[in-house]
């Protein structure tokens, strides 16, 4: 087909309005569409593409010259000798361009790339991590990912990441001693990963190919005393303390009460019922997943008869405030987490001894193993979650009864020990 069949620019500069002509034929299938978009002239190319008519415009006259207009129409028919549609070549440069520039936008203002491992997982934290765990959980992930993984893999697009990727930065958590944040940060790359499927972001999740790729995680225990024996001594040593009042109290109750020492030393005032002579926990409070401490019943901690009379004697040293333990210098919060591990470490018992957290080790073991307390009902106590919704209502409904028993039966036991008592070395039938 003829082509530059426009004589040049003088002609198109001599067209006025009026004009009856709808087009100027370049030939070839380029033209001008006169008196377009407010009296400019419009550049059109028409072709075929897939057995469709196709119109790609090419700008306008006299921003586009007549020369410059050709060259366009050139590089469309190229595109159409190579089996390309001008058309989606185009909206394909215009895509890339935009995400160059937003992609540079992202960089001055310090944000990672669209599509980046970092982007994806910030991504994911802030939508899916945030609603399902607590706010200190969810802390202590970011930190993880932006301390281990961010600085090797965070600007790397998602898509393009292997599981030998996510290994390397494993490997150096690794390197450093920390065998589980290393297993750690692996899972939480792997629901990053998960994201980034659900999102069509990424294929596939390469974590699953890497479960046995890291050291296993040293077993470790906190340190706990579960021979009657010793237990007796230790109970004797608590009764015996001299210093603080308010730390003697939360020495004596902690063996009595199944509690972790953070929920021990956050327990208040309010939340004891004197007359069904119990506490109510609030779920916020409790280790708990995010939705089963926003909306999950508080947890019940019967109050055995010895609970009782600490709390009685307690009460008019710090009931006037909020907690039950307020902290040495402040009544607005709770004292501090070491304290009751301070106090162990003043009667003899270090870290490798006795833990305030192993008075629960002690309870679960000995309440089975010397009381013949079915486990569910001790697991129940100590607010362990059960693998089901319906484990969970039945433990919350049915062992109230046995769980009062079982504090009651507790606290005698130990006063049995604390006293000298005859220690069983078998389990109770």
């Amino acid at each position: 087909m003829a082509r530059d069949l426009i004589p040049g620019d003088k002609t198109l500069k001599a067209i006025k309005q009026g004009d009856p002509r709808k087009r100027i034929s370049d030939g070839d299938g380029l033209y001008l569409l006169l008196f377009v978009k407010g009296g400019a002239h419009g550049w059109r190319f028409d072709y075929s593409f897939g057995g469709k008519r196709k119109t790609l415009s090419l700008g306008t006259y006299p921003d586009t010259s007549l020369s410059l207009a050709r060259d366009k129409a050139n590089e469309a028919r190229k595109l159409l000798a190579a089996g390309t549609d001008p058309s989606d070549a185009r909206k394909q440069a215009k895509a890339e361009s935009q995400a160059q520039g937003e992609a540079q936008a992202r960089e001055k203002q310090g944000l990672p790339a669209l599509g980046s491992f970092e982007a994806v997982a910030r991504e994911w934290w802030q939508e899916v991590h945030c609603a399902k765990v607590s706010e200190s959980h969810a802390a202590r992930t970011l930190v993880r990912l932006e301390q281990d993984a961010f600085p090797w893999i965070g600007s790397k697009p998602i898509a393009e990441l292997k599981a030998a990727d996510v290994l390397a930065c494993a490997q150096r958590v690794v390197q450093r001693g920390a065998i589980e944040t290393a297993h750690r940060l692996k899972d939480a790359c792997g629901q990053v990963f998960r994201y980034g499927v659900a999102k069509s972001l990424c294929e596939r999740n390469p974590v699953p190919d890497l479960r046995d790729a890291l050291p296993p995680v040293p077993a470790r225990h906190l340190a706990s005393i579960t021979e009657p024996a010793k237990v007796a001594e230790l109970l004797r040593a608590l009764q015996s303390y001299q210093g603080q009042p308010i730390t003697q109290a939360a020495l004596q109750l902690s063996p009595l009460l199944f509690l972790r020492p953070g929920e021990l030393r956050h327990l208040e005032w309010a939340w004891i019922d004197w007359e069904q002579r119990c506490i109510n926990i609030p779920a916020a409070l409790m280790k708990r997943n995010k939705a089963d401490k926003a909306t999950g019943a508080p947890h019940w901690v019967p109050l055995a008869n010895q609970a009782l009379t600490v709390l009685e004697t307690l009460k008019p040293l710090t009931g006037a405030g909020r907690f039950l333990f307020p902290a040495l210098t402040t009544d607005s919060r709770p004292m501090s987490e070491n304290t009751v591990r301070s106090a162990l470490r003043r009667l003899g018992y270090g870290n490798e001894d006795m833990t305030a957290h192993g008075f629960r080790a002690m309870a679960r073991t000995m309440a089975d193993e010397q009381l013949g307390v079915p486990v569910e009902v001790i697991e129940a106590q100590l607010a362990h979650a059960v693998a089901d919704s319906l484990g969970r209502a039945y433990n919350r409904t049915q062992f109230l009864a046995h769980r009062r028993e079982l504090m009651q039966r507790w606290a005698d036991y130990l006063d049995k020990l604390r006293q000298g008592a005859e220690v069983l070395p078998f389990k109770a039938a």
